[in-house]
């Protein structure tokens, strides 16, 4: 486990590549889906062009519908009829088996490398059209695209934004003859599909964060020797070192509008929360205490920080302000919770709890206090809440291997992401990377 691993670390420390195709996609798996989740139709896009479409919009927009969890779309085979213009949509005949809402769509080759992509939501009860969009792509922009009308379709019926056109960052591990070989941020559509190598190396890569903007990752290097903090344009493949304390450099955590950089560095001899101007690099030291403190998480407002510190005798999660004053503790219910990161809105934090034995993500809702464990354990760790707030993805072990969670805010939904390396430490993206 990361959190468990770093606080390891630390204590014995108190003591690049452009985009490049990866191997395959990771593959998602529903383990569990949400009782009561609204019937849809996802009718099989039309396709108007040569041999076989390059994309099967359709069911990459029901798929996406499916891992939210609030939406059982009706299986091709069980549909009454698949119309393809609206003038064909027989409302009585989907009403007959309990759908309200339909899309059809089609996907029209226009030559060059380009192709239009188009869609519309009907409402089959009230009879009317809900939505309609027109998108122009490229082959390799038609993916981005049926999640765009995921994304369109999600607000429209739940009045919430939809973040199946985000990424994930995360660390996959070759394994050969049972010993890691190569370490490598990665970053992949949400689902997993289309994975990219940002940077490679033979020793530890750990951490990788995302700039608000969803142009730059920072992340954690081994690569010479001693660890170093990074930062990598995602568009230029640009690589540039930030900071190289003597010591332990960690944990990097973009400020919301992307002008600072939280970390945690051990060149005074023990564990303290910094936080870096990027455009001066000067330093400001957040903590001071001599227990660990690490594993910052910024709230929205950039004001202040959430992270974790044994100072109170275990790992615990404190907020504290950037400009000073006391932290004050936010979890006491047992000896372990780490790792905490923040969602969107502020109102709740995502963290690594422990109990009997097991190390499990956990939601608190900020306002009441309250805590709800999400997932089953025994080895997760790694939050990261999706750009919406709906989703936490995470890392697990599954059979041995380490994959990749996610499971709902209300812990009824969940699913798994796994390749053929080991995967894990993910970061949610930002809108708009």
């Amino acid at each position: 486990m990361m959190h468990m691993q770093r606080f390891a670390v630390i204590l014995c420390l108190i003591l690049g590549a452009a985009w490049v195709q990866a191997e395959a996609a990771l593959n998602i798996t529903i383990t569990q889906g949400a009782v009561g989740a609204t019937p849809i139709g996802i009718v099989p896009f039309a396709w108007t062009g040569t041999g076989q479409p390059p994309q099967r919009i359709g069911h990459i927009v029901a798929d996406d519908l499916a891992r939210s969890g609030l939406f059982a779309p009706v299986p091709a085979a069980k549909m009454p009829q698949q119309p393809t213009q609206p003038s064909q949509i027989d409302n009585s005949a989907w009403s007959k088996i309990g759908v309200g809402d339909v899309v059809i769509g089609g996907l029209e080759s226009l030559g060059g490398g380009q192709y239009s992509v188009h869609f519309q939501l009907f409402d089959t009860l009230q009879n009317q059209q809900l939505l309609g969009y027109r998108f122009q792509a490229t082959i390799g922009q038609l993916r981005q695209a049926a999640h765009r009308i995921s994304d369109l379709v999600y607000q429209q019926l739940t009045g919430q934004r939809g973040a199946f056109n985000t990424h994930i960052a995360y660390v996959s591990t070759k394994v050969e003859n049972g010993r890691i070989a190569r370490f490598r941020i990665m970053v992949a559509d949400y689902d997993g599909h289309d994975p990219q190598i940002v940077y490679s190396s033979p020793r530890p890569l750990s951490s990788p964060a995302w700039s608000p903007d969803g142009k730059y990752i920072a992340y954690e290097s081994f690569a010479s020797g001693r660890p170093k903090l990074y930062l990598q344009n995602l568009t230029t493949a640009k690589r540039e070192m930030i900071s190289d304390q003597s010591g332990l450099n960690s944990a990097p955590a973009f400020s919301p509008d992307g002008t600072r950089l939280a970390m945690t560095l051990t060149h005074d001899g023990h564990a303290e929360i910094y936080v870096m101007n990027l455009s001066t690099r000067q330093l400001i030291q957040v903590t001071h205490d001599a227990s660990i403190n690490t594993g910052a998480a910024w709230m929205p407002d950039g004001k202040s920080i959430v992270f974790t510190s044994d100072r109170g005798g275990s790992p615990q999660i404190y907020v504290k302000t950037i400009g000073g004053g006391p932290a004050q503790r936010l979890t006491y219910d047992g000896n372990y919770n780490a790792g905490a990161t923040v969602s969107p809105d502020g109102k709740k934090i995502a963290f690594v709890h422990q109990a009997g034995g097991a190390f499990q993500i956990a939601i608190m809702n900020l306002g009441t206090g309250q805590m709800q464990v999400l997932t089953r354990g025994p080895l997760d760790d790694a939050p990261s809440f999706s750009p919406n707030g709906a989703m936490v993805i995470f890392s697990t072990v599954e059979g041995g291997k380490k994959v990749l969670g996610v499971v709902s805010v209300d812990g009824r939904v969940r699913q798994r992401l796994s390749g053929p390396e080991y995967v894990s430490q993910p970061a949610w993206s930002p809108y708009g990377s």
